[in-house]
């Protein structure tokens, strides 16, 4: 934390700070690929697969280039495309939406628990069609969705789920880890998500023998073996240097996991009485609070006096997907999903990583308790 014009900076996420802490151990696996020269699909790539299978509880994990790769990939190895229809929830990234767009399906939206953030699963069962052939709730902001009540859905109209598990690495429901409980789950190591690469990666993880792989066959070009193309497949390999960098931040995911769940309940415990809405808690869900999300709906004029005091924040969405321009041919009108659109003005993120300080809490919660004050 450093102090520039008497203001105290809290960056929203810190990266350079966690890489301090496992700077031996990352560049002695980097220099461990350089001189292996296997730079696709190496021996690294193997290694984190096996290792975030086992950690997720599943018998496969796949790595491809992205987490909207990872859900798009997962859509196609599921046999979605053209004229079928992927229900997702209106509260969440556009990526999610994207992956199903991609395959030629389409994207049916439906909107949130107000308590939760999640899909709501009362409102599931009405937007099936004949033509719905995947459910894909989303684990937002670090929780889980209701698996018990999605599965029992899918199971009674013989529907596949596919989890969109980008922000959830180490979640459980029921004691059960997230990514776990469908045909397949996409995950997402983007830079800043709690398990992040130095770059973009993904994967997917399935306990399908047969999926994982039709999975590998189509991040590669569709090769059964080289030179050997059963579908059209794609290019989306994890490379193997994010691989290597992934094994190392494997290990300490949930000791960073641990210490945003401290995080958080300091936050809760202080903002709780000062007139923020603070994340709830489902009871059969852990929350590794990939992001610390509060509601005001004096959000914006927080925001400003936040950003005034040299603290970032972020809007964990601040544009719903069915308003967005790129959307407009789903024709849902405004007001259609009055929950994620309430949201959308009055949620916003806090600073939330493993290494923020005590110090910097404090001077956070400093800043609202004097905003709410007034």
């Amino acid at each position: 934390m450093t102090s520039i014009s008497n203001t105290v900076v809290v960056p929203f996420v810190d990266l350079k700070a966690q890489y301090q802490t496992i700077r031996e151990e990352i560049r002695s696996e980097i220099d461990r690929v350089l001189d292996s020269t296997q730079f696709i699909l190496g021996d690294a790539v193997q290694r984190f697969e096996r290792e975030f299978a086992q950690y997720i509880g599943v018998k496969h994990a796949i790595g491809v280039a992205s987490g909207l790769d990872a859900l798009r990939i997962a859509l196609l190895a599921a046999g979605v495309g053209s004229g079928d229809e992927v229900i997702i929830p209106a509260n969440t990234f556009i990526a999610t939406a994207l992956a199903v767009s991609e395959t030629g399906a389409s994207p049916v939206l439906v909107d949130c628990s107000e308590d939760t953030y999640q899909i709501d699963p009362a409102l599931i069962e009405r937007a099936i069609t004949p033509r719905t052939k995947v459910i894909m709730p989303v684990h937002l902001y670090g929780q889980s969705a209701d698996m018990t009540a999605i599965i029992e859905i899918a199971r009674t109209h013989n529907l596949e789920v596919i989890e969109d598990a980008a922000q959830a690495h180490g979640t459980r429901f029921l004691n059960q880890r997230c990514g776990s409980f469908g045909l397949a789950a996409g995950f997402s190591f983007y830079p800043g998500k709690n398990l992040g690469a130095y770059g973009d990666g993904g994967a997917v993880v399935t306990n399908s023998d047969e999926f994982a792989e039709k999975v590998q066959r189509i991040r590669n070009y569709g090769q059964k073996v080289k030179y050997v193309h059963v579908e059209k497949g794609t290019n989306s390999r994890l490379d193997t240097v994010q691989a290597a960098i992934l094994s190392v931040k494997l290990s300490h995911l949930d000791e960073w996991n641990a210490a945003r769940q401290s995080h958080a309940q300091i936050y809760s415990d202080t903002l709780s009485s000062n007139g923020i809405v603070v994340p709830s808690l489902d009871s059969r869900s852990t929350h590794i609070f990939h992001l610390y999300v509060i509601r005001t709906s004096a959000r914006d004029q927080l925001q400003e006096r936040l950003n005034q005091r040299g603290i970032q924040t972020g809007i964990h969405y601040p544009i719903p997907i069915h308003l967005q321009d790129a959307y407009k041919d789903l024709g849902y009108a405004k007001g259609t999903f009055p929950v994620t659109e309430k949201l959308a003005d009055e949620i916003l993120s806090l600073p939330l990583f493993p290494e923020l300080s005590e110090k910097q809490i404090e001077f956070v919660l400093s800043v609202v308790r004097s905003f709410t004050a007034k």
